[in-house]
């Protein structure tokens, strides 16, 4: 393990070649016998630095020389790079002008913790979602070649390998050789993703091999059949498959890369940056689509990350020295909604034989773990594949199981259409679990899932629930394995909740049902999930200005508690919506809606993210800047009072 004292930082401590490197243009000045001290220095900046400032480390660790070969060998920012997911490109950000700035990762106002191209002209596309790198840079390429631009633009795709299992991926590759372009996709094979790899295509991938020889042999022998006029574009591709039909005949060995028409490199050590850098050189002027396959070790260069890439995806503050992570007290604290959510589906599932748990690649941060490893029979984890995943699901229900999809709210809207069409058209009785609802802190615009209300609530037969605490999460868990009424969405938030006295028994609620929390005559609140608790602080405030105030928990954004609102209507005061989601479509639209619809003249308030894509920062900075929080909540309840006099 690389040592340092921890009492230095990224920004004391001295990195001799590193600082000077402003821009990849120095860092191409370098003779290539120095890149490898340009790799050392960059993993022990990363340490310094996000052993303090936490952000995505090992995956940043394992990419270090892959990062420095790119811009060493391609003319970046003219060639593109193009970044899958972005967990890898903290190294990217050191060297492209960003490494004085980089104690604000991940910070409001600071560095973006994913390529961002509103931050830097480095940064090609946006990224945050895995497997859209192939697509966009296949994009790139062929917009490049369409509008003739010389000198010759290069294009690469950076993907990992749980990444290049997703659906999306496929799709690019299978249309890499439909036109012409100049794409290089690198492949990061690191065995993992934020959990050990699953699947068909990671096992494929263990036992992957070409020999160096041979791809050199057909390389030289392919520049000498062109040059003596033999072979052209248009012969290319038939030699090309003629010669891997050849290839897999006399090695038994099929190449799934080499079968879709995409030259296949490698694999090489993706941490010899001086190989990596020749052979670079030697295949990016090829034309046409290639892959370059490079394995990697997730964490590389600090023992504890090495050891154990899962936790260390993103350890949290760490000691650089021991690898000691900083821990929390436990005794007496409130749980992660996640931890309730596994630990709640565990208990259904011993009793219900028919519970089913599916994640997308994320069992350990849903904690669906918690049911996999008493149950791992009952448990699939399918990888990258969210559409996959519900339509699997799906198929589980229709056979008489009751599946239990877990996924990041973010990451569920790629499946969206998989779940209109094989999931509600059918009523399938699939219990969708919205993990990271709301604004999710840090990680910024690409994670935030902010529009599940809006985009569940518009689907016909389908049940949206949020809870407002621990318990109401649990007995939502068991409602929905009781109700016969289709599929249901239940969404709950990061971090932590309120209550460490959660674990009681369950019992079902009511579908459609809200709650009453607190009587008042002067203005109403409706709330859905947990922004109840910034609700009841505000409420507390405004009593305190002379204000009566009622509270209404929702619980239901679909269907509503029509019951419940008759009751808000027949008070004739104001009414305030409060969310922890985007606006348009979500609670306030559904609560003015069914105003207008049964000719109840309402004031209403709407409190919710504002129509525009938030950034990055601490949850309480995020809700202040988007007028969300118990102040923001406060002073609408004043300002309704106010207006109704």
């Amino acid at each position: 393990m690389e040592k340092t004292d921890n009492s230095i930082d990224s920004v004391s401590a001295h990195y001799p070649l590193l600082e000077t490197i402003d821009s990849p243009a120095d860092l191409r000045k370098l003779p290539a016998e120095k890149l490898t001290q340009v790799c050392a220095e960059i993993r022990q900046f990363l340490i310094n630095s996000l052993s303090n400032n936490p952000g995505h480390f090992a995956s940043s660790m394992g990419a270090v020389e892959l990062t420095v070969a790119l811009h060493y060998v391609f003319n970046t920012p003219y060639d593109r790079i193009v970044w899958d997911v972005g967990h890898q490109a903290y190294g990217h950000k050191l060297l492209t002008g960003r490494r004085d700035k980089f104690r604000t990762n991940r910070k409001f106002g600071g560095l973006s913790g994913f390529p961002n191209p509103e931050e830097s002209e480095y940064d090609t596309f946006t990224a945050g979602h895995a497997s859209n790198s192939i697509s966009a840079a296949l994009g790139m390429a062929v917009a490049s070649a369409l509008q003739h631009e010389s000198p010759k633009r290069n294009v690469v795709a950076v993907i990992g390998d749980a990444s290049i299992s997703g659906g999306l991926a496929f799709e690019g590759l299978n249309n890499a050789t439909m036109t012409r372009n100049n794409l290089l996709i690198i492949l990061n094979d690191n065995d993992m993703s934020i959990d050990r790899n699953v699947g068909a295509l990671n096992s494929y991938l263990a036992h992957l091999t070409t020999s160096k020889a041979y791809n050199t042999f057909r390389y030289r022998l392919y520049r000498l059949l062109k040059k003596m006029h033999l072979v052209n574009d248009g012969t290319k591709d038939f030699i090309l498959r003629f010669n891997n039909s050849i290839k897999s005949l006399v090695t038994r060995q099929q190449n799934i890369f080499e079968g879709l028409n995409i030259r296949y490199f490698g694999p090489f050590d993706g941490h010899d940056v001086e190989r990596i850098v020749r052979v670079l050189g030697d295949i990016k002027d090829m034309e046409g689509p290639r892959l370059l396959h490079l394995r990697t070790t997730k964490g590389k260069g600090y023992t504890p990350a090495e050891n154990d890439p899962a936790s260390w995806h993103a350890p949290g503050k760490f000691d650089p020295q021991t690898g000691n992570r900083q821990s929390e007290p436990h005794e007496g604290v409130p749980p992660k909604y996640q931890d309730v959510f596994g630990e709640t589906l565990l208990e259904l599932a011993r009793s219900n034989p028919k519970i089913v748990g599916i994640t997308a690649a994320m069992p350990s941060g849903t904690s669906m773990s918690i049911m996999q490893h008493e149950i791992p029979g009952r448990v699939f984890d399918v990888g990258i594949s969210e559409g996959h995943a519900v339509t699997f699901a799906g198929g589980l229900a229709k056979d008489g199981m009751r599946p239990y999809c877990a996924i990041y709210s973010s990451f569920l809207q790629r499946a969206y259409d998989h779940i209109i069409h094989d999931v509600a058209i059918q009523r399938l009785p699939v219990t969708l679990c919205l993990d990271r609802a709301g604004i999710v802190g840090e990680d910024g615009v690409t994670h935030h899932g902010v529009f599940d209300l809006s985009y569940l609530r518009s689907i016909p037969g389908m049940i949206v629930a949020a809870p407002r605490d621990e318990i109401t999460l649990r007995n939502l868990l068991y409602t929905s394995q009781v109700a016969d009424n289709g599929p249901m969405a239940i969404r709950y938030p990061r971090g932590k909740g309120k209550n460490p006295d959660w674990k009681v028994p369950m019992k079902a609620i009511a579908i459609g049902k809200g709650e009453r929390l607190q009587d008042g005559s002067d203005v109403a609140v409706l709330s859905i999930g947990p922004m109840a608790n910034l609700v009841k602080s505000a409420i507390t405030k405004a009593e305190a200005d002379g204000i009566s105030v009622a509270h209404y928990d929702m619980i239901f954004l679909k269907p509503l508690d029509e019951e419940l609102l008759a009751e808000v209507a027949a008070k004739g005061c104001p009414v305030i919506t409060v969310e922890d989601g985007i606006k348009e479509g979500g609670l306030g639209s559904a609560v003015t809606e069914w105003f207008n619809d049964h000719g109840h003249k309402v004031q209403v308030t709407r409190i919710g993210v504002p129509d525009s894509f938030v950034p990055h920062g601490k949850v309480p900075e995020l809700m202040k800047m988007c007028g969300m929080d118990a102040d923001a909540i406060h002073e609408a309840i004043v300002n309704a009072h106010k207006s109704d006099k």
